[in-house]
């Protein structure tokens, strides 16, 4: 098949064009630079330059290389840990979760494709009910703090129109919070946070969080592309939800930082915001019994624990 992956230089991007060409398809990614569509050609791809908030350039790209299948993979995540301004962070990829969509969708219409998979989020959108662990049939937070809204109101724009879309294959995956060399969790920022303890550890520490390898995160896609069965949602997730009590510091220390600050609740809500206590004392994690049975996909890092571990360990072995 022929795969158009929009937003190809991103973290499951760049981890996807290899496996699909390694699998036999052909590529077509799209980035908004001409710098970044080098990468893309060193990956074995087929480069377009076209702004996902670009209609008419959406269009045309998906005329012009005519795919079978659209991957929509569009974010703007620079700023993304600043967790302070969550909205203001996310406000590019909200824009690309909603009018971006639009685009695809409606260039893959015009276009005849027949499947069309896309990025959604799985972890602090669930609703802060019931048990620690929730499934793709669970319903989101009817009540989010402020600083969330914007950005469930476009996640959950992009996964009605996605799984609405029968004519074009809608499916929508769940990542969990992505990490992987330099990426995520363990991206520089996240790590100097980290070991200046500018990360605390707030109340409690009873919100449940979802972690995914990025190099899971694109197998999955691939079985998603190659399997997944249209109007579905996937939580692409590891087998290891926990605690922000038991992965922070277990992060801390494998970094060889000192054990994170604690602040209380209330004086976190004072500096930080309501939406950053609810993500870090009530927030509500994702399983991925669905993906594992309908797609046939086992993540290979298990466990955020190993996965944490061995990046942290081979950036510590590379030379300086």
């Amino acid at each position: 098949m022929r795969v158009l992956v929009a937003g190809a230089t991103g973290a499951v991007g760049r981890n996807l064009l290899p496996r699909l060409l390694t699998a036999g398809h052909q590529v077509v990614g799209t980035t908004r630079t001409e710098a970044k569509a080098a990468r893309i050609r060193a990956l074995g791809g087929t480069a377009v330059v076209a702004d996902g908030l670009d209609a008419e350039a959406m269009r045309r790209a998906v005329a012009t290389t005519e795919p079978d299948v659209i991957v929509h993979e569009m974010t703007d995540l620079k700023g993304a840990s600043d967790l302070r301004h969550f909205d203001r962070a996310f406000h590019i990829s909200n824009r690309l979760r909603t009018e971006g969509t639009d685009h695809l969708l409606s260039a893959a219409r015009q276009g005849g494709v027949k499947r069309f998979v896309a990025q959604s989020f799985c972890g602090w959108p669930y609703a802060r009910v019931g048990g620690a662990l929730k499934s793709e049939t669970d319903a989101f937070d009817p009540d989010p703090p402020q600083q969330l809204r914007r950005t469930l109101e476009a996640i959950r724009y992009l996964e009605k129109a996605v799984t609405q879309a029968a004519d074009v294959g809608g499916i929508v995956l769940r990542y969990g919070a992505f990490y992987g060399p330099d990426t995520g969790m363990l991206e520089e920022n996240m790590i100097a946070q980290i070991a200046r303890r500018r990360v605390p550890l707030i109340g409690n520490g009873d919100g449940y969080w979802s972690f995914i390898h990025i190099e899971d995160a694109a197998a999955a896609t691939l079985a998603a592309i190659e399997r997944g069965a249209p109007g579905n949602i996937y939580n692409i997730v590891d087998d290891d939800p926990a605690p922000v009590h038991a992965w922070l510091p277990a992060l801390a220390a494998m970094l060889g930082a000192k054990p994170p600050r604690h602040v209380p609740a209330w004086l976190a809500r004072l500096i930080a915001g309501e939406h950053l206590v609810v993500m870090m004392t009530q927030a509500r994690a994702g399983t991925n019994g669905k993906a594992k049975r309908d797609l046939g996909w086992l993540p290979v890092h298990p466990s955020w624990r190993q996965g944490f571990a061995q990046i942290v360990a081979e950036a510590r072995a590379k030379p300086s």
